[in-house]
């Protein structure tokens, strides 16, 4: 299991406090693995299948930036990184800066 940053961005606090902001890879599902961590799978439920570069990818704002695991995810899991972004700016109270 690996994590991979893919982008980075920032996005305005109270208009004022930049905050971090980040898309993951990972190369696999985390929240199927997280539900079967807890032994919470539903009956035939399955891993989302892997997307290009045979990641999935994620937003994460509370852990943005961490390069270890475990991590925790903000967003459901996407087969593009492009697909993250558009979630994690759906999520930012404020536009996101990519860099």
């Amino acid at each position: 299991m690996s994590l991979t940053i893919i982008r980075t961005g920032r996005w305005l606090y109270a208009g004022t406090v930049e905050m971090p902001v980040d898309v993951i890879g990972l190369d696999y599902d985390w929240w199927f693995e997280s539900s079967k961590g807890a032994d919470m799978l539903e009956h035939d439920e399955k891993p989302m299948a892997l997307g290009n570069r045979g990641l999935i990818y994620y937003a994460r704002f509370k852990r943005a930036g961490e390069t270890s695991e475990p991590t925790w995810v903000d967003s459901d899991g996407h087969a593009t990184a492009e697909q993250a972004m558009i979630d994690a700016d759906s999520k930012a109270p404020t536009p996101i800066v990519w860099d």
